[in-house]
């Protein structure tokens, strides 16, 4: 681009072979949105209260194999492992150990049983094993509190 050419206009993109079509792209025209500062901090909180759990779990002999993974059913929070044992655990922070003991919902246990069929087969090495579902709960001033089998595939 030499001095004398115009300047392009923005919304313009280029093809292949070097000619200039018009965008048709819609997430070009969007301005991206930062998050409400509230949700920013809702998001490190999750993050500080699963790095804590995960702190917990390896304290207490677990392996941890995954955290915060997603798929298209929804996320697990931890995949964990201990002896022949596979955990999927769901860590929730609240301001009460019981308020997070309350925040496990039917809905997310399903999304959660979704999610762990996912990862067994993504990860078919460890579909032998024993499982369950965990819940890890986080609240200030106090210790973690780990709720083994805090709800089963059954249900």
């Amino acid at each position: 681009m030499t001095t004398d050419d115009p300047p392009r206009p923005a919304s313009r993109t280029l093809k292949r072979r070097g000619t200039i079509a018009p965008s048709t792209s819609v997430s070009e025209d969007r301005t991206t949105e930062t998050p409400s500062p509230a949700r920013v901090a809702a998001f490190q909180t999750g993050l500080s209260a699963e790095s804590k759990a995960s702190a917990y779990l390896i304290a207490k002999g677990y392996r941890i194999l995954a955290r915060r993974f997603r798929t298209p059913y929804g996320e697990i929070d931890i995949v964990a492992r201990r002896r022949g044992l596979l955990a999927f655990v769901e860590v929730k922070a609240r301001a009460s150990l019981e308020d997070a003991a309350y925040s496990v919902t039917a809905k997310q246990q399903q999304r959660i049983i979704a999610a762990a069929q996912a990862w067994l087969m993504a990860h078919p090495e460890h579909a032998d094993m024993e499982m369950r579902f965990d819940a890890i709960l986080i609240a200030p001033k106090h210790l973690p509190k780990h709720l083994m089998a805090a709800f089963d595939a059954s249900a």
